[in-house]
């Protein structure tokens, strides 16, 4: 398997046609995977926000003044209203804002961005990252799409690659029931194929003024495995976010 960068990837607009600016610049396969971080996603589907475009309410006066009280920063509560807009659930309030979105994936401040945003404050996260994944792939010749992000993981230092959506591939690589090296059975081993090779493009990929958007994965086999499209965990599964719940950050 090899990873490559796609070439000379201008600042993205909104309305620029992805897979076109993709296909131009590189001769993909059918089975490549092309990886695209969801910031230029965001600016070709016009995901720009200004602060003023949302009016804070009472709960995020709220939760602003309480974050500036733990971390000695003023924050903007009109930052707060926008995480609380693009949220359908509001997982931990303190020391900083982690939320479902609404497509359900975790994350600080809604996933929204406050660098590389030419002429606005914000760029909010994909509607439907995984339709988005599935117009560009209608418009490459690979058959399969991932549209990147990073973010922190729980338990460990720094940010990774992550999928926040896919298409033309199953989300999990399902090894129960197969055997492991000793004759033993799989019970409970599902491989996240889209975060890893998300995490793979994210390493070609960088970050800063550095960076390039768009990575394809070359000769990534699937194998003779079962398929799985859970990707995000549901609440009644996830016994950390219900912990999370009940948990409140002291001063």
């Amino acid at each position: 398997m090899e990873l490559f960068p796609v070439p000379d990837v201008p600042e993205i607009r909104e309305g620029d046609d992805l897979a076109a600016l993709v296909s131009e610049r590189v001769d993909l396969r059918p089975d490549d995977v092309v990886c695209v971080a969801s910031t230029v996603v965001s600016k070709a589907e016009g995901r720009f926000a200004d602060l003023d475009d949302f009016p804070a309410g009472p709960r995020a006066r709220e939760l602003a003044a309480r974050l500036a009280e733990l971390t000695g920063d003023e924050k903007d509560p009109r930052f707060a209203q926008a995480v609380l807009e693009e949220s359908v659930d509001l997982v931990m309030s303190e020391p900083f804002l982690l939320t479902e979105t609404r497509f359900g994936h975790v994350g600080v401040n809604a996933g929204i961005d406050r660098s590389n945003v030419p002429d606005h404050d914000l760029l909010l996260l994909p509607k439907r990252p995984s339709e988005s994944a599935e117009r560009i792939r209608a418009g490459v010749d690979a058959d399969r799409v991932v549209v990147t992000d990073t973010c922190g993981r729980p338990f460990r230092h720094g940010q990774r690659g992550v999928a926040i959506g896919w298409a033309g591939l199953s989300a999990s690589r399902d090894w129960r029931g197969e055997a492991d090296r000793d004759g033993r059975e799989l019970g409970v081993t599902v491989e996240s194929v889209v975060d890893e090779l998300a995490a793979a493009a994210n390493l070609v990929q960088g970050e800063g003024d550095g960076g390039t958007p768009v990575v394809v994965v070359r000769d990534f086999e699937w194998g003779d495995h079962g398929e799985s499209d859970a990707h995000f965990r549901d609440i009644d599964g996830d016994f950390v976010r219900q912990a999370l719940r009940e948990w409140r950050y002291d001063l």
